[in-house]
């Protein structure tokens, strides 16, 4: 075998791309509202994430009594979402979305809870983004079947809080701000790049047209 010619020419040329250019998840400061809907108790908490970083703004439950008019129990959630909604300007509300089975009395009084805050959402057109408790439990603690003592613990840790979220429904409600909080930066970057995609084959099909 002949040795290799000194003048051959080497190839430093770059290769090109398999996929689009690298797209950086933008660090950008958002607020969510987090509920755990419900007639007796309506757990809230609010978190902001700036980066990688959340913090908890606000949290706790709007208790409303048994013995009270349906209608002014309902009328007391939605008052106190909306001061919640006015005071921190949240850029999404997130509720939990709950599943009662053949328990039609519960899930019907926990739907009212739910429609009052989406009620007061809507009318400051603020979105609203539902989860389930097991995709919850998967975005905070990563894995869907977490107890709930270990969801507190990781809510504790994620929002470098001095002592575990109480009582319950907050703990829970500032879950739910933390798995929509989790996928925002994400959702962001599809949703760009879908609109891109949308005006590129927009622009081929009237290029096409000429």
């Amino acid at each position: 075998m002949s040795p290799a010619s000194p003048t051959a020419a080497v190839d430093v040329r770059p290769a090109k791309e398999a996929s689009a250019p690298p797209q950086r998840i933008p660090a950008v400061k958002m607020i969510v509202l987090g509920i755990d809907p419900g007639t007796a108790h309506t757990g809230y908490g609010v978190v902001a994430r700036q980066g990688g970083r959340m913090v908890a703004l606000d949290g706790g439950v709007v208790r409303t009594s048994p013995a009270s008019d349906p209608a002014a129990r309902l009328a007391a959630i939605h008052a106190r979402v909306a001061a919640l909604l006015d005071e921190h300007q949240p850029e999404a509300v997130a509720v939990e979305e709950l599943y009662f089975g053949a328990n039609v009395r519960s899930a019907f009084a926990v739907g009212q809870a739910r429609g009052v805050v989406l009620l007061a959402a809507g009318q400051r057109g603020i979105p609203c983004w539902s989860y389930t408790p097991q995709q919850i439990k998967g975005a905070v603690c990563g894995s869907g079947r977490a107890a709930k003592d270990q969801v507190q613990r990781m809510v504790q840790t994620l929002l470098a809080l001095d002592e575990l979220p109480r009582p319950d429904h907050a703990a829970d409600a500032l879950a739910v701000a933390i798995c929509h909080a989790n996928s925002a930066p994400m959702r962001r970057v599809l949703a760009h790049r879908d609109t891109v995609g949308a005006r590129r084959s927009s622009r081929a099909r009237r290029a096409g047209r000429r």
